[in-house]
């Protein structure tokens, strides 16, 4: 089957590792026309804006985009990309799977979990202004909509894909309207799912708890910004973002998406790390239903990591991008 995909290849260290995962993907047999366009810093001399109107027509008219890291121009008044593409295309679901990987030593062993994160409201709507001087305050937004879309999007993925339990946090004994409203909109969905187990953690409490033993997370639900604060603490618990996918999905449209930055300090050296692009493309696989190409990729990731031999720098090796890269072609399993 022929698919057509928007490919946006971001800055810095992103042209690298989206080159070598469409190596990998090529190497898949897998039959895919890229849309190329772009965003951020690099396109600012172009469109005097980091996301211009083409990309976000691009992503509508092809449903399904490839992300490489993006850097937002700093100090001149633009909203983060990433923001940005959330909001103009509703993709209201930050889905960022984290699990233990073979041959990558660290503190915790087993984790597998998945951090579900409401990403269009919350402070990250971005409802701030100045009051007086030297005195801002910001608007956290919640509504029983978009927190009955993220609940029901947690429970739906757990029924889909075996998950047993969902971990819901929140600060509800302080923001008692906002995050009051949260867990009461997510109990109600939880209603419909009593084969899945729900507990409400306040976020505080979850912070002490997954540094204690992550192997007792399933799925953690969470609000907009305990979302962002999360998936990167869940990240570190594995090796770091250099190895964790992410999606943001709406009902339309998808958006996978490399969740480190753009790491201009070591941009065409031929050192960056492909891994945390490539297993965002094989999570676009499996939501397109290539679910056997996902998983040979997730196979091949696994081999070449527990064999240890060919690791970038920020694992601890010395090899380029470009011999990882071959390092797991190689090891693909045959179809």
């Amino acid at each position: 089957m022929h698919y057509r995909f928007t490919l946006l290849p971001g800055d810095g260290i992103g042209p690298e590792v989206t080159a070598a995962v469409l190596e990998i993907l090529k190497a898949c047999d897998l039959h895919i026309d890229w849309e190329e366009t772009n965003a951020g810093a690099s396109i600012m001399d172009t469109y005097g804006e980091p996301l211009p109107q083409v990309v976000l027509d691009s992503i509508k008219r092809n449903r399904i985009a490839l992300k490489g890291p993006i850097t937002t121009p700093v100090g001149k008044g633009f909203t983060s990309v990433n923001v940005g593409l959330r909001k103009a295309l509703d993709l209201y679901a930050s889905h960022r799977p984290v699990r233990s990987f073979p041959g990558v030593k660290t503190p915790w062993e087993n984790v597998d979990l998945v951090v579900v994160r409401e990403n269009t409201e919350g402070l990250y709507a971005g409802l701030e202004h100045t009051v007086a001087p030297g005195v801002a305050t910001a608007l956290m937004m919640i509504s029983r909509k978009a927190s009955e879309e993220i609940a029901r999007f947690a429970f739906e993925h757990a029924r889909n894909e075996g998950r047993r339990k969902v971990t819901v946090a929140h600060k509800a004994g302080v923001t008692r309207l906002t995050n009051g409203l949260f867990c009461d909109v997510v109990r109600e969905v939880a209603a419909d799912y009593p084969f899945v187990e729900s507990e409400f953690m306040e976020m505080d409490n979850i912070c002490l708890e997954i540094g204690r033993d992550p192997s007792r997370f399933d799925i953690i639900l969470l609000e907009n910004l305990f979302g962002d604060i999360m998936s990167d603490i869940a990240a570190g618990l594995v090796g770091g973002l250099g190895l964790v996918p992410g999606a943001n999905i709406g009902y339309k449209c998808a958006v996978f998406e490399a969740v480190h930055g753009s790491a201009p300090d070591i941009a065409g050296q031929g050192k960056a790390n492909p891994i945390a692009l490539l297993l965002s493309a094989a999570m676009m696989l499996h939501y397109i239903g290539e679910r056997r190409n996902a998983q040979r990729i997730n196979t091949a990731v696994d081999t070449v990591l527990e064999a240890g031999r060919v690791r970038t720098g920020d694992l601890g090796g010395t090899a380029s991008t470009a011999e990882l890269t071959q390092a797991i072609i190689d090891a693909l399993p045959r179809r």
